[in-house]
């Protein structure tokens, strides 16, 4: 199928599955007109249809489960139950169980399509395989208080990020949550806490045309904020005829992580904390490029430490780690971000 037909048979298919913000889904479209990178963000069904037929040699490899929408920048920040700093992957709507190798392929194909790339397609693999190595075979999650403190420049938040962050709260359009969203809303703010409004929001890629609600809450002095985001199957699935299934909070609190207390799924919505300081980290978007091969090395620790949660998992894996040519990912990355760029300048001349 051709890419402007997968994008009409998702959105069909995601009607099927919420009520869709139509608004967040013009708002996608625009980001999928702007650069390569944003429209590998918003496409993973279109990833799912097509990566078993543009790197099949892979597709027999074990299967575990997976981030699925790996990608620069689905990573974050959180405060754990101890109120550590915690970084890695934060986003897990398309987790799925899937051939282990394709999550390295987006991972490294998302390197190649980044603005201002600073790694080359050889050195990008190259780290990427060292660091998912490494995570499989010591997986812990990774905390910015403790082992990882040099990453923190990477993820500060200045006073002028918080600033902005109440700004765009500030800004969020008034709004009257579904029942389930409202109820859950309301259960997920502290004791005591008095919600002076709820609001929706517009926010992501891949997410965009799902409904967020927000609700902005005075607790002893303060404001604190929820969130509630409709959540759906992951594309994978529905696209390979898998019993739709959400893995979402299995990968997010698997047994190498440290997860956020705060974060829960119920009622067909993820509800979650969101604060100045417990935020997704967007590279593409700072004034300068930041990837670093130690940064993208810590990426892929982190998408070790997740794969190595499915039982058996390294045991599986790290042979054919070791007997694949040195060249593999590399090879597949770039196939892969050709078959992307092939993809979004049709889209660009729908």
């Amino acid at each position: 199928m051709s890419f402007l037909s997968d994008n009409e048979a998702y959105e069909a298919w995601l009607r099927t599955q919420c009520a869709v913000d139509e608004a967040g889904l013009v708002r996608k479209h625009e980001k999928m007109d702007s650069h390569p990178f944003p429209f590998l963000r918003a496409t993973f069904f279109r990833w799912a249809r097509r990566i078993e037929t543009v790197c099949p040699d892979l597709k027999d490899a074990p299967r575990v489960l997976s981030v699925g929408d790996t990608h620069l920048e689905n990573f974050g920040t959180w405060r754990d139950a101890e109120g550590r700093w915690v970084w890695g992957f934060n986003d897990f709507d398309e987790a799925a169980v899937i051939p282990w190798p394709y999550d390295l392929v987006r991972l490294a194909a998302s390197a190649r399509l980044m603005p201002g790339r600073t790694l080359g397609g050889k050195e990008a693999a190259s780290v990427i395989i060292d660091g998912y190595r490494r995570g499989l075979t010591d997986p812990r999650p990774t905390l910015l208080d403790e082992q990882e403190t040099w990453m923190r420049r990477f993820v500060a938040c200045s006073d002028t990020d918080r600033r902005k962050f109440w700004d765009e709260i500030a800004a969020l359009p008034d709004a009257s949550p579904p029942p389930l969203a409202l109820a859950g809303l309301r259960r997920s703010v502290p004791a005591g806490a008095v919600i002076e409004r709820f609001a929706r929001r517009t926010k992501g890629a891949g997410g965009l045309g799902r409904p967020r609600y927000v609700a902005v809450a005075l607790w002893r002095g303060g404001h604190v904020v929820r969130e509630a985001k409709t959540i759906v199957p992951s594309s994978w699935e529905w696209l390979h005829g898998a019993t739709p299934e959400n893995h979402f909070l299995d990968a997010a609190t698997g047994r190498f992580r440290s997860p956020d207390p705060f974060l829960t799924v119920q009622d067909g919505y993820i509800f979650r904390r969101i604060a100045a300081d417990s935020r997704k980290v967007e590279l593409s978007n700072l004034t300068s490029p930041v990837l670093t091969a130690d940064l993208l090395r810590a990426m892929a620790f982190d998408l070790g430490s997740i794969h190595a949660a499915t039982d058996g998992a390294a045991a599986a894996i790290l042979p054919g780690l070791t007997a694949r040519a040195p060249d593999w990912l590399q090879t597949a990355s770039r196939a892969a971000a050709r078959a992307v760029e092939f993809d979004y300048v049709r889209w660009r001349a729908r």
